[in-house]
């Protein structure tokens, strides 16, 4: 099988989307897991002493070849979810899933890392390979290299059907996201909804041969019917669809509870079977926090703090339904309509009339703006192969020299899964024939362009976008040559979010939004009476968006610290009790007894954040901590963007990676422990 023959073998350039088929996937995949599996046998043949050149160099070499091919075929699953990708991808799954998992069991190629770190050699190395070392060591133990060998088939078996489940778990949610749509003809049913999103659903309904307008559950076009529609029907109609997608309310083949119950039993399973009583104490492993106990007790007190501010937030929302707007039975499909009428009238501005000064082209031109401020770093346009007409292609340099680059694939498609994320494509190591940079995929669900005008996008979607940069900066602007610790990888997950959740705070600058914003009509920018109500709104219902958050990260917690599976998959009454465990704890507005969000919770369920959905949380205090440097830097003189911080920041945080731990780096930019308080403050929850 050569290069030449299949497109997924050729590791000289960027991927050639232009050239790979779903036909390409199973021979290329096979033939790397060949030449993956017979460097194995041969390295663990070898009774030489092993060193890093004659052991690590050459699995860390063949590792990343198989990584990236196989990263493709992810990516494509993700961004191009036809059935022929589909198939392709879960053709191969189970093989790839099995291999890793025989890898990670492997006694012998553990015993070589183990020799290699007990070595008079382990001394010489750098920290960045030392710590590789360490993280082998402890994810062989993780992966089950030390059970016994009767053991391991069934661990084996285990890891095999939990990646099956989670694709099976994401591809049920697309389909119900895709088969609901709601089809009006009626124009008076559309009152309050805007323009933009009325002309969406226009276009959409066209797209299908239909006359009026269609509204479907992808977030562009259901967040404006929730938020601005003033038929309460409709609203309810929406929400109910959104949140029992992919429940037993819907078709059998695409219910995700079943497939909650066994992951959660093989998780426990597994746990058991490495010695562990949970599987939440196997996810802490690899991760800053130490015990699950600690984790919760940083939630509840968080939860202490937040809770009086959503109860506040609530009563306000109560009271405003009923006496402004005659709803004396505010229920949750009403929580984000009202929400905006009572912003309109406190503070004399909408959502809908700030997203009119952020047209696409203005709000990239400002994200690269502040890159090149903090860092120096210019994004320029570039041009690869591309899996869709719709992406885009950059690189960044630095005083002429290529960083990196990234794909940006920014609009809502069927064949799309749900929400934003950032994924490498590439990452930086050195090979024999130089430094290889790094490559990035930076993907989001916004809205598109609608009759030939650009898109415009709404403020959290100006902060999803600097979100998911931060990540991006994190894999691209990374200065560590070892694969293993370059760039996202070998960061402790809980503090993989920090450089995405620092990059939002700039979206709130004065300085920043003038160079971002350009109205979609007169190309004015944001006026600075606007800009003063959108900072007086920052903290609008903060309360509320900070227990619903927290009310995540508790179940996600609790529900793989507490459930007992004993052998059986889990009942969804038993996780949806666990829920309303939580909500009685820590929420203030409670959904419907249909509300089926488990369901829908790809982060825990279909991702990497099992255990670890309360990262988020922990990172933003991180993440408010170190924005807190450049507020002190730029104190008196008009602008944040300061780039002797900026220098330090990459210094510390984002160019050592994973090489050394991520407290350590937290410590050397801020001089001290984190503290919460900064959150605190940010959100606007300091008691006065």
């Amino acid at each position: 099988m050569t290069a030449a023959a299949n497109p997924l073998l050729d590791f000289s350039g960027l991927p050639r989307f232009d050239a790979v088929r779903p036909e390409h996937v199973a021979p290329a995949i096979r033939s790397l897991l060949d030449e993956y599996r017979a460097l194995i046998e041969r390295l663990t043949a070898d009774p030489a002493a092993p060193t890093w050149d004659s052991f690590v160099a050459p699995m860390t070499e063949t590792g990343e070849r198989m990584g990236r091919a196989w990263g493709v075929v992810g990516h494509l699953h993700s961004v191009m979810d036809v059935p022929e990708w589909r198939e392709a991808y879960n053709a191969m799954l189970p093989e790839v899933s099995r291999f890793y998992a025989e890898v990670g069991q492997n006694l012998a190629l553990f015993h070589k890392y183990k020799a290699l770190r007990d070595s008079a050699e382990y001394a010489t190395l750098s920290p960045a390979r030392r710590r590789i070392l360490d993280n082998e060591v402890r994810d062989f133990r993780l992966s089950g290299a030390e059970l016994p060998d009767e053991v391991k088939p069934r661990f084996q078996a285990i890891q095999e059907e939990l990646s099956q489940l989670g694709a099976k778990f994401s591809e049920n949610l697309l389909d119900s996201t895709n088969a609901h749509a709601e089809w009006i003809t009626d124009e008076a049913a559309l009152a309050g909804i805007p323009e933009d999103a009325r002309a969406a659903a226009r276009a959409a309904a066209e797209k299908d041969g239909k006359p009026g307008w269609k509204f479907t559950l992808h977030m562009p076009s259901y967040l404006p019917v929730l938020q601005y529609a003033d038929n309460r029907e409709l609203r309810e109609r929406m929400y109910r669809a959104y949140a029992t997608r992919a429940s037993e309310q819907g078709k059998p083949e695409w219910d995700n509870g079943p497939l909650i119950g066994k992951i959660l039993a093989l998780r426990e399973e597994e746990s058991r079977l490495l010695g562990y009583n949970s599987f939440a104490e196997v996810s802490l492993v690899p991760k800053m926090a130490d015990t699950p106990a600690q984790v919760l007790g940083f939630l509840r007190e968080l939860a202490a703090k937040a809770k009086p501010f959503a109860e506040r937030d609530l009563a306000e929302l109560k009271a405003f339904a009923a006496e402004e707007l005659g709803l004396d039975d505010l229920q949750p499909w009403d929580a984000s309509w009202v929400s905006e009428k009572l912003r309109q009238k406190r503070y004399d501005y909408s959502d809908q009339e700030v997203k009119q000064y952020f047209p696409e082209p203005k709000v990239l031109d400002g994200l690269f703006g502040v890159v090149r401020r903090l860092y120096g770093v210019d994004i320029l346009p570039d041009e690869a192969p591309r899996w869709d007409a719709d992406v885009r292609f950059f690189r960044l340099e630095k005083e002429g020299d290529v960083v990196g680059h990234f794909y940006l694939d920014l609009h809502a498609r069927e064949t799309k899964r749900g929400g934003a994320w950032m994924d490498s494509a590439r990452s930086r190591h050195v090979t024999v024939s130089g430094t290889e940079t790094p490559v990035a995929y930076l993907v989001c669900n916004f809205p598109g362009p609608v009759n030939g005008k650009p898109a415009t996008f709404t403020h959290d979607d100006v902060l999803t976008l600097f979100h998911e940069t931060g990540h991006g900066l994190h894999h691209l602007l990374t200065q560590v040559d070892e694969l293993a610790v370059s760039g996202i990888h070998g960061v402790e997950w809980d503090a993989v979010e920090l450089p995405s959740q620092f990059m939002e705070n700039f979206c709130w600058e004065w300085d920043v939004l003038q160079g971002m914003t350009a109205h979609a009509e007169t190309g004015e920018p944001l006026p600075r009476a606007l800009y003063d109500k959108m900072i007086a709104a920052k903290n609008f219902q903060s309360g509320m968006q900070m227990v619903r958050q927290l009310e995540f990260s508790m179940f996600d917690l609790r529900l793989h610290g507490e459930v007992e599976a004993n052998g059986q998959p889990v009942s969804m009454e038993r996780v949806l009790d666990l829920l309303g465990e939580v909500r009685r704890e820590v929420a203030v507005l409670i959904p419907p007894a249909w509300h089926r969000f488990p369901n829908s919770f790809s982060h825990i369920f279909a991702g990497g954040y099992a255990a670890g959905y309360y990262s988020y949380k922990w990172a933003e205090v991180l993440s408010a901590d170190a924005f807190e440097a450049f507020e002190e830097a730029g104190a008196g003189k008009g602008s944040l963007l300061d780039p002797e911080t900026g220098a330090r920041f990459w210094r510390e945080i984002l160019a050592v990676g994973g090489s050394r731990p991520a407290i350590e780096s937290f410590k050397a930019f801020r001089g001290r422990e984190p503290r919460v308080d900064a959150l605190l403050r940010h959100n606007g929850m300091v008691s006065a």
